[in-house]
């Protein structure tokens, strides 16, 4: 039987949860801009900043700083293994949602 304590405590917490189903929405190594995820989370640049933080420590997220012209931009994807780990989170949680699936 799987429970609630199996689910990965990095990704279960709400905003965090949110922005790897974001991200694992971009295709292969696709990548989104930090402001365009920031729209669609609804969130404060500070408040993504540190749940991405905790993302990238646990290699789950990559950030990638870069330019367009001179307009610095930041990207962010999630790595294989938090896409994995995004997979596992929402496998876990369907098991739990219906045991007899």
């Amino acid at each position: 039987m799987t429970g609630v304590d199996e689910l990965d405590p990095v990704i279960h917490a709400a905003v965090r949860l949110r922005i790897t189903a974001t991200l694992a929405t971009v295709p292969g190594d696709g990548s989104m801009s930090f402001p365009r995820l920031q729209e669609l989370l609804d969130l404060t640049a500070g408040n993504l900043a540190t749940h991405l933080r905790k993302l990238e420590e646990a290699g789950y997220v990559t950030v990638e700083k870069a330019h367009r012209g001179r307009v610095p931009v930041t990207y962010l994807a999630l790595t294989t293994t938090g896409r994995r780990a995004f997979e596992d989170y929402t496998a876990t949680l369907r098991s739990i949602l219906d045991p007899a699936g």
